[in-house]
């Protein structure tokens, strides 16, 4: 599952092994009383990794839909959107994730969505408990080009659409929360070392 938070849990493992290679560079730019941006950027002689806390909704490569809001933090722990990239040698992970709400229907924003996300493909549609737009990655022997899938349980009010590859997947989770409506957008890309970036 690639939401904000988990994003933020893998930057964190992430982060600590890097901080056991030598040669590293970080630097972190956090908010000052709440406001602005919150950003780490670690570069290794390996690799780096690179996290924003503001993402820009244009890298999902999809609008938000009209009227729509950004999503609330609950505290002050909580990440609604992330843009994190994580680099190394023959890996590559990008993954863009930003939650929204709306006044509209659940209905008006799948229907917006996925008329939007046919330019990217067949898209699919799965069913189950909201996980903010997860993402299904090849085990074992490496095989990105394989179509994204529906993943585990087949019922709930959480509907997520997907359309693309497992290397190169779009994702838009859609669900109820009261008298609103909030959506999650996700883009995950990979590169493994057979890949050509």
């Amino acid at each position: 599952m690639f939401s904000p938070n988990a994003a933020l849990k893998l930057l964190s493992a992430a982060l600590l092994a890097a901080l056991v290679l030598t040669g590293c560079t970080i630097d972190v730019k956090d908010r000052k009383n709440g406001e602005g941006e919150k950003r780490v950027d670690i570069q290794t002689p390996v690799g780096g990794i690179h996290v924003n806390e503001q993402a820009d909704v244009r890298d999902t490569g999809l609008s938000v839909y009209p009227g729509a809001k950004p999503a609330q933090k609950e505290n002050s722990d909580d990440t609604k959107s992330a843009n994190v990239n994580i680099s190394g040698p023959g890996f590559a992970v990008k993954v863009v994730a930003a939650e929204y709400m709306s006044d509209e229907a659940p209905e008006k924003i799948i229907a917006y969505y996925d008329k939007e996300l046919q330019k990217f493909g067949k898209v699919i549609q799965c069913h189950g408990r909201w996980k903010g737009g997860s993402a299904s990655m090849s085990g074992g022997k490496h095989d990105g080009s394989k179509p994204v899938s529906c993943a585990g349980e087949d019922s709930g009010s959480s509907i997520e659409m997907k359309v693309g590859t497992e290397d190169n997947q779009h994702i838009v989770a859609v669900d109820r929360e009261g008298n609103h409506t909030k959506f999650a957008l996700v883009y995950v890309r990979t590169h493994g070392k057979d890949d050509t970036i």
